[in-house]
């Protein structure tokens, strides 16, 4: 009996840390079962690109969509189907540009005839995105990796409040970043991310049509005004983010908010309200110290809900639960 009990403790002891090597994040994830997992993913991203000159700023959007409301389990990715509405067909994420998710597809489609079932869908997207904004000057940053897929993906279970809105009140959006771990200055590095990339007219015409005490430079009001007059008829009308350098990740977009170039109502909140000011400013005056903090808080933000082992899956394809 006493021989039985050693044998099962035994057999439980192997089983914890064979668990706890699985779950475990490391940059080195994939140097044996996908030995040129980076090379591969770099690859397709570097032709999607040049290709799609949008494909940064879709795929970091994608990203963030995917990472904040829940973690980041590449539940985003997956498609309804006729019993299920997924994430992606929830409201919020209609927009979506269609590039951020054809580059993971394309770079997942590579890696299963290199390494079938080896990599996850959302260590894909998470690498994506990092090598995507260097090819359009943004910082390096190492990410981790093991990370496992959602077996699920509902559209129900996003709530009102799951995602920052272009129309949120810094207080609000300060809420939604510390509960989950952000600090202001994290949030405000992270808004960095409007340096590339549009938004739709719909997302800012109501506050620009109004022409007193909305923080936007005149002339730039007027410009916007002209550029989205006919998006109730075409509601694809979009605008960049950031009009001086709009495909070139810098601190510009930190510039232009205090000359009233912002474009969204959350961009002019970042600069009157007294918390998050003096990161504005900062990050306006010094593009090395937005490149740093910008990293460490995408590399936060990468690691935010994720699931490992056996608590997620590795799909066989990105857009369907397996």
């Amino acid at each position: 009996m006493a021989k039985l009990v050693i044998i099962l403790l035994f057999f439980l002891y192997l089983s914890l840390l064979s668990s706890a090597a699985e779950s475990r994040l490391t940059t080195d994830f994939y140097s044996k079962s996908c030995p040129r997992f980076l090379d591969i993913v770099r690859d397709t991203i570097t032709n999607k690109q040049i290709t799609t000159p949008t494909t940064a700023a879709a795929a970091l959007r994608l990203f963030f969509h995917d990472c904040f409301p829940n973690g980041c389990d590449a539940s985003v990715l997956v498609s309804s189907t006729a019993f299920t509405a997924a994430e992606r067909d929830s409201s919020i994420n209609l927009s979506l540009p269609g590039d951020g998710f054809d580059v993971v597809i394309r770079a997942k489609t590579a890696l299963e005839l290199a390494c079938p079932n080896s990599v996850s869908c959302s260590d894909i997207l998470a690498v994506a995105v990092r090598d995507l904004l260097v090819t359009v000057g943004g910082p390096y940053y190492e990410i981790s990796l093991g990370r496992r897929d959602s077996r699920v993906s509902r559209s129900s279970l996003l709530l009102a409040d799951s995602l920052p809105l272009p129309s949120s009140p810094i207080s609000k959006l300060v809420e939604q970043f510390t509960s989950r771990g952000f600090s202001v200055q994290e949030m405000v590095a992270l808004s960095g991310a409007h340096t590339i990339g549009f938004s739709h007219c719909k997302e800012f015409t109501n506050r620009v049509a109004r022409v007193n005490d909305t923080g936007y430079n005149p002339r730039f009001a007027d410009a916007l005004r002209k550029a989205c007059s006919n998006y109730r008829n075409d509601p694809t009308i979009s605008v960049f983010n950031d009009v001086m350098t709009p495909n070139k990740f810098d601190n510009l977009y930190f510039q232009n908010i205090p000359k009233g170039l912002g474009l969204l109502e959350s961009d002019h909140g970042l600069y009157s309200d007294p918390r998050t000011r003096p990161f504005v400013e900062l990050y306006a005056r010094d593009q090395a110290r937005f490149f740093k903090d910008f990293a460490g808080a995408m590399q936060k933000l990468s690691v935010y809900g994720v699931l490992t082992g056996r608590r997620g899956e590795i799909r066989r394809r990105c857009d369907a639960i397996n």
